[in-house]
């Protein structure tokens, strides 16, 4: 089978970015399929690019990296400019390409106007991956105004909906929130993964980690951006007693100026700030960690979120602090693999770290079942197969 697959992030763990696409079209291509995917250039990918566009060939993986480049330190009309444009570019170079199936992946969701073009010009399946609601999300932060725009929006997603297949959701609040607006529709959801074989099989050095060694770690491993709510973490961190607890924030964003001068302010010595790191490197932090950090913005649409750091912390066997309230919240009360605390409690979120810190049986036995986690439900391997079987049911 040739999969045609749209997808804006591209990277490997060479990159800081998620390789949800990069582990699943691997393993494909080690299956036997033909696998070519259109991206542009990610601030935290490792992708490159001259001219219009560029070649790679990745692990077997055809990749065609357009010269677009795309940050979250952008600014709206940019991000839609590069959006846009990606979608255009993306139409054209898709036209000579030949495929038995197309997979796009959304967001951002103008991922859809080169699918459904593709789609009908070649008379091949579509199959839609939905990272994040949209436009719900855009909605709730405030960047999509206007209740025309709104509706025009949401016409546009039921399109690509009813257009696919097949729709895979990335959580089952986000698939509950599809299924219930579009009944009808064939939706499965392909949780992100845990990662063994780039945190816990391929043991990559940290030099870093030295100096962290005899402290409590907790680390936070992510985009420094506004729904992720990091400043959540520095105001517990405002709270914390113990000269042993020490947060180290990984990932860049358009908040981390802002963080960094809070942090200064308030003369918090017990965070760093360790800027972008590829994404074996910061394997070797969080195998190191007390726990993960999870924050996310304080609104209902979060929780449906399926944040990559969750899997890395299963990946790494380590468990979870996190203040999202939804599935997350029902997952880790069920496996017992990590804490929830309130939304808007930097002091629980400070207690919480402390009694990790001080209680080695209960962070170990929550460490335990998040590797179970990792090793199971989670696994990359039978979530990227469990989706390659259902896609070659559509042929």
């Amino acid at each position: 089978m040739r999969i045609l697959y749209l997808y804006q992030y591209f990277g490997t763990p060479r990159g800081g970015w998620s390789t949800r696409a990069y582990e699943h079209a691997r393993r494909w291509v080690r299956a036997g399929h033909e696998v070519c995917i259109i991206s542009s250039l990610y601030d935290k990918s490792d992708l490159t690019a001259r001219g219009l566009w560029t070649q790679h060939r990745i692990e077997g993986i055809r990749v065609y990296a357009l010269n677009l480049k795309l940050s979250n330190k952008h600014g709206i009309v940019r991000r839609l400019y590069s959006f846009v444009a990606y979608a255009v570019a993306a139409t054209g170079l898709g036209l000579f390409l030949r495929a038995d199936l197309i997979l796009a992946s959304s967001g951002p969701i103008t991922v859809g106007m080169p699918a459904l073009i593709l789609r009908g010009l070649k008379g091949c399946p579509l199959v839609f991956e939905v990272r994040d609601l949209w436009p719900q999300g855009a909605i709730a932060l405030g960047i999509l105004r206007g209740a025309v725009w709104q509706r025009l929006a949401y016409a546009f997603e039921g399109w690509c909906y009813r257009a696919s297949s097949l729709v895979v959701s990335c959580s089952e609040g986000t698939r509950r929130s599809i299924a219930e607006r579009y009944p009808g529709l064939r939706v499965l959801t392909i949780p992100n993964a845990a990662d063994l074989e780039v945190f816990r099989y391929r043991q990559p050095a940290s030099n870093g980690v030295q100096a962290y060694r005899g402290k409590a770690l907790f680390v936070y491993a992510g985009t420094l951006g506004l729904i992720d709510h990091c400043m959540h973490i520095l105001a517990a961190a405002a709270h914390l007693c113990d000269p042993r607890i020490h947060i180290l924030l990984i990932g860049d964003g358009r908040e981390r100026a802002q963080l960094q001068a809070y942090a200064r302010s308030r003369g918090l010595g017990n965070v760093t700030f360790a800027g972008q790191l590829p994404k074996s490197e910061v394997a070797g932090y969080l195998r190191e960690a007390t726990a993960a950090l999870l924050t996310v913005l304080p609104i209902p649409f979060m929780d449906h979120c399926s944040p990559n750091k969750l899997f890395d912390a299963f990946a790494a066997g380590v468990p979870v602090i996190q203040n999202s309230q939804g599935w997350i919240r029902e997952l880790i009360a069920r496996e017992e693999c990590g804490i929830t605390v309130p939304r808007r409690d930097s002091r629980a979120l400070a207690r919480a770290m402390t009694r990790l810190a001080e209680e080695p049986a209960t962070r170990d036995h929550l460490a335990a079942q998040a590797a179970r986690l990792g090793r199971t439900r989670f696994n990359r391997d039978r979530l990227a197969w469990r989706l390659l079987r259902a896609m070659e049911d559509l042929g």
